[in-house]
Protein backbone atom coordinates (compact mmCIF):
# COMPACT_ATOMS: atom_id res chain seq x y z
CA UNK A 1 0.00 0.00 0.00
CA UNK A 2 1.04 3.76 -0.85
CA UNK A 3 0.12 5.89 0.72
CA UNK A 4 0.07 9.72 -0.48
CA UNK A 5 -0.13 12.25 2.36
CA UNK A 6 -0.49 16.08 2.58
CA UNK A 7 1.41 18.16 5.65
CA UNK A 8 0.57 21.97 6.49
CA UNK A 9 1.76 24.44 4.26
CA UNK A 10 1.59 26.76 7.14
CA UNK A 11 0.52 26.32 10.39
CA UNK A 12 1.46 23.01 11.96
CA UNK A 13 -2.16 22.40 12.91
CA UNK A 14 -3.88 21.98 10.00
CA UNK A 15 -2.79 18.21 10.16
CA UNK A 16 -5.27 16.20 10.02
CA UNK A 17 -5.46 13.12 12.28
CA UNK A 18 -5.96 10.45 9.80
CA UNK A 19 -2.79 11.75 8.37
CA UNK A 20 -1.15 11.11 11.21
CA UNK A 21 -2.49 7.94 12.09
CA UNK A 22 -1.20 7.29 8.99
CA UNK A 23 2.08 7.82 8.92
CA UNK A 24 2.31 6.15 12.60
CA UNK A 25 0.67 2.82 10.98
CA UNK A 26 2.88 2.54 7.90
CA UNK A 27 6.64 1.14 7.41
CA UNK A 28 8.41 3.65 6.03
CA UNK A 29 7.35 7.32 4.76
CA UNK A 30 9.38 8.67 1.80
CA UNK A 31 10.11 12.26 2.87
CA UNK A 32 11.79 15.09 0.22
CA UNK A 33 13.70 16.47 2.72
CA UNK A 34 13.89 14.16 6.13
CA UNK A 35 15.38 17.25 8.42
CA UNK A 36 11.86 19.03 7.33
CA UNK A 37 9.11 16.15 7.95
CA UNK A 38 11.51 15.77 11.02
CA UNK A 39 10.26 18.41 12.83
CA UNK A 40 6.53 17.80 11.83
CA UNK A 41 6.98 14.48 12.95
CA UNK A 42 8.67 15.61 15.68
CA UNK A 43 5.46 17.68 17.17
CA UNK A 44 3.76 14.88 16.65
CA UNK A 45 5.52 11.62 17.87
CA UNK A 46 5.92 10.23 14.74
CA UNK A 47 8.80 7.82 15.02
CA UNK A 48 8.29 5.94 11.59
CA UNK A 49 11.52 5.32 9.99
CA UNK A 50 11.99 7.98 6.65
CA UNK A 51 14.24 7.63 3.86
CA UNK A 52 14.26 10.54 1.34
CA UNK A 53 12.89 11.14 -1.68
CA UNK A 54 12.91 13.86 -3.87
CA UNK A 55 13.44 15.38 -7.56
CA UNK A 56 17.12 14.38 -7.86
CA UNK A 57 17.37 10.78 -6.49
CA UNK A 58 13.51 9.61 -7.56
CA UNK A 59 14.81 7.98 -10.99
CA UNK A 60 17.42 5.94 -9.41
CA UNK A 61 15.33 4.44 -6.27
CA UNK A 62 12.20 4.31 -8.05
CA UNK A 63 12.71 0.52 -9.01
CA UNK A 64 13.98 -0.34 -5.53
CA UNK A 65 10.92 0.99 -3.61
CA UNK A 66 8.44 -0.60 -6.35
CA UNK A 67 10.20 -3.41 -5.45
CA UNK A 68 9.66 -3.20 -1.57
CA UNK A 69 6.13 -2.10 -1.93
CA UNK A 70 5.18 -5.51 -4.10
CA UNK A 71 7.34 -7.00 -1.41
CA UNK A 72 4.09 -5.99 1.47
CA UNK A 73 5.93 -3.09 2.56
CA UNK A 74 3.54 -0.30 3.55
CA UNK A 75 4.45 3.28 2.20
CA UNK A 76 3.87 6.93 2.85
CA UNK A 77 5.16 9.84 0.65
CA UNK A 78 5.59 13.29 1.88
CA UNK A 79 6.41 16.09 0.30
CA UNK A 80 7.71 19.56 2.70
CA UNK A 81 4.72 20.71 2.54
CA UNK A 82 1.34 20.74 0.97
CA UNK A 83 0.22 17.44 -1.49
CA UNK A 84 3.26 15.51 -3.29
CA UNK A 85 2.93 15.94 -6.71
CA UNK A 86 1.39 19.16 -7.27
CA UNK A 87 4.34 21.10 -8.00
CA UNK A 88 6.37 18.43 -5.78
CA UNK A 89 7.71 15.03 -6.63
CA UNK A 90 5.23 12.04 -6.29
CA UNK A 91 3.71 11.65 -9.86
CA UNK A 92 6.42 9.22 -10.68
CA UNK A 93 6.04 6.86 -7.90
CA UNK A 94 2.38 6.98 -7.94
CA UNK A 95 2.07 6.21 -11.72
CA UNK A 96 4.95 3.57 -11.10
CA UNK A 97 2.99 1.77 -8.13
CA UNK A 98 -0.11 1.90 -10.35
CA UNK A 99 1.20 0.47 -13.14
CA UNK A 100 2.55 -2.58 -10.74
CA UNK A 101 -1.27 -2.90 -9.42
CA UNK A 102 0.49 -1.55 -5.90
CA UNK A 103 -2.73 0.04 -4.26
CA UNK A 104 -2.26 3.37 -3.88
CA UNK A 105 -5.19 6.24 -1.57
CA UNK A 106 -4.26 9.70 -1.46
CA UNK A 107 -5.54 10.91 1.56
CA UNK A 108 -7.36 14.88 1.27
CA UNK A 109 -5.18 18.00 2.93
CA UNK A 110 -3.56 21.10 2.37
CA UNK A 111 -2.43 22.79 -0.99
CA UNK A 112 -1.42 25.86 -1.32
CA UNK A 113 -3.52 27.13 -4.53
CA UNK A 114 -7.03 26.03 -3.03
CA UNK A 115 -7.04 28.56 0.19
CA UNK A 116 -5.24 31.49 -2.24
CA UNK A 117 -7.57 30.76 -5.18
CA UNK A 118 -10.96 30.83 -3.00
CA UNK A 119 -10.07 33.83 -0.88
CA UNK A 120 -8.78 35.57 -4.30
CA UNK A 121 -12.96 36.23 -4.87
CA UNK A 122 -12.08 36.15 -8.78
CA UNK A 123 -14.65 33.03 -10.07
CA UNK A 124 -13.26 29.53 -9.00
CA UNK A 125 -15.87 27.76 -10.90
CA UNK A 126 -13.05 26.76 -13.22
CA UNK A 127 -9.70 27.63 -13.28
CA UNK A 128 -6.04 26.84 -14.52
CA UNK A 129 -3.52 25.96 -12.42
CA UNK A 130 -0.07 26.53 -14.26
CA UNK A 131 1.90 25.91 -11.10
CA UNK A 132 5.82 27.29 -11.94
CA UNK A 133 6.80 28.74 -14.63
CA UNK A 134 9.77 27.83 -17.06
CA UNK A 135 12.75 29.67 -15.63
CA UNK A 136 14.22 30.74 -19.22
CA UNK A 137 12.97 28.85 -22.09
CA UNK A 138 9.14 28.82 -22.79
CA UNK A 139 8.68 31.35 -19.95
CA UNK A 140 7.10 33.93 -22.04
CA UNK A 141 4.92 31.21 -24.63
CA UNK A 142 3.52 30.08 -21.26
CA UNK A 143 2.37 33.69 -20.71
CA UNK A 144 1.15 34.66 -23.70
CA UNK A 145 -0.92 31.71 -23.26
CA UNK A 146 -2.33 32.41 -19.89
CA UNK A 147 -3.00 36.02 -21.21
CA UNK A 148 -5.94 34.70 -23.58
CA UNK A 149 -7.79 32.26 -20.99
CA UNK A 150 -11.41 32.81 -20.72
CA UNK A 151 -11.11 31.40 -16.90
CA UNK A 152 -8.94 32.10 -13.66
CA UNK A 153 -5.45 31.08 -13.67
CA UNK A 154 -3.05 29.89 -10.68
CA UNK A 155 1.13 30.00 -10.89
CA UNK A 156 3.22 29.82 -8.01
CA UNK A 157 6.33 32.14 -8.53
CA UNK A 158 9.59 32.51 -5.82
CA UNK A 159 9.49 35.49 -3.47
CA UNK A 160 12.63 36.89 -5.88
CA UNK A 161 11.24 36.63 -9.31
CA UNK A 162 7.47 37.66 -8.43
CA UNK A 163 8.14 41.06 -9.35
CA UNK A 164 9.06 40.42 -12.78
CA UNK A 165 6.90 37.88 -12.90
CA UNK A 166 4.06 40.37 -12.92
CA UNK A 167 5.85 42.51 -15.12
CA UNK A 168 5.96 40.46 -17.15
CA UNK A 169 1.84 39.22 -16.89
CA UNK A 170 1.52 42.90 -17.37
CA UNK A 171 3.28 43.23 -20.91
CA UNK A 172 0.63 40.27 -22.21
CA UNK A 173 -2.55 40.70 -20.07
CA UNK A 174 -2.55 44.76 -19.22
CA UNK A 175 -1.87 46.53 -16.22
CA UNK A 176 -6.02 46.61 -15.09
CA UNK A 177 -6.56 42.53 -14.92
CA UNK A 178 -7.61 41.41 -11.67
CA UNK A 179 -5.71 39.34 -9.53
CA UNK A 180 -4.61 38.22 -5.90
CA UNK A 181 -1.57 37.67 -4.24
CA UNK A 182 -0.89 35.22 -1.21
CA UNK A 183 2.08 34.68 0.65
CA UNK A 184 3.27 32.79 3.60
CA UNK A 185 -0.13 31.08 3.47
CA UNK A 186 -1.68 29.89 7.06
CA UNK A 187 1.66 31.00 8.57
CA UNK A 188 2.38 33.87 10.96
CA UNK A 189 2.54 36.80 8.98
CA UNK A 190 -0.16 35.51 6.09
CA UNK A 191 -0.83 38.35 3.60
CA UNK A 192 -3.37 38.89 0.51
CA UNK A 193 -2.92 41.42 -1.82
CA UNK A 194 -5.79 41.86 -4.02
CA UNK A 195 -6.20 44.50 -7.44
CA UNK A 196 -5.19 45.33 -10.31
CA UNK A 197 -2.03 43.39 -11.72
CA UNK A 198 -0.36 47.26 -11.53
CA UNK A 199 -1.64 47.76 -8.01
CA UNK A 200 0.09 44.66 -6.87
CA UNK A 201 3.37 45.12 -8.21
CA UNK A 202 3.54 48.68 -6.68
CA UNK A 203 2.72 47.37 -3.72
CA UNK A 204 5.49 44.39 -3.90
CA UNK A 205 8.00 47.13 -4.93
CA UNK A 206 7.71 49.01 -2.10
CA UNK A 207 8.44 46.63 0.36
CA UNK A 208 12.52 46.58 1.81
CA UNK A 209 12.27 42.33 1.01
CA UNK A 210 9.60 39.67 0.24
CA UNK A 211 9.89 36.56 1.45
CA UNK A 212 7.84 32.97 1.71
CA UNK A 213 6.25 31.41 -0.74
CA UNK A 214 3.66 33.01 -3.07
CA UNK A 215 1.10 32.10 -4.94
CA UNK A 216 -0.50 34.53 -7.28
CA UNK A 217 -4.48 34.04 -8.89
CA UNK A 218 -5.00 36.12 -12.03
CA UNK A 219 -8.24 37.15 -13.61
CA UNK A 220 -9.57 35.79 -17.08
CA UNK A 221 -9.81 37.56 -20.12
CA UNK A 222 -12.44 40.02 -20.40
Amino acid sequence: MLYIVPTPVGNLKDFSFRAIEVLNDVDIILAEDTRTSGKLFKEYNIETPMRSFHIHNEHRILEDIISQLLSGTNMALVSDAGTPGISDPGFLLCRAARENKVTVSCLPGPTAFVPALVNSGLPCDKFHYEGFLPHKKGRQTRIKFLADLESTFVIYESPHRIIKAIAQLILYCGEDRPASLSREISKLHEEVINGKLIEILETLQEKPSIKGEIVLVVGAKD
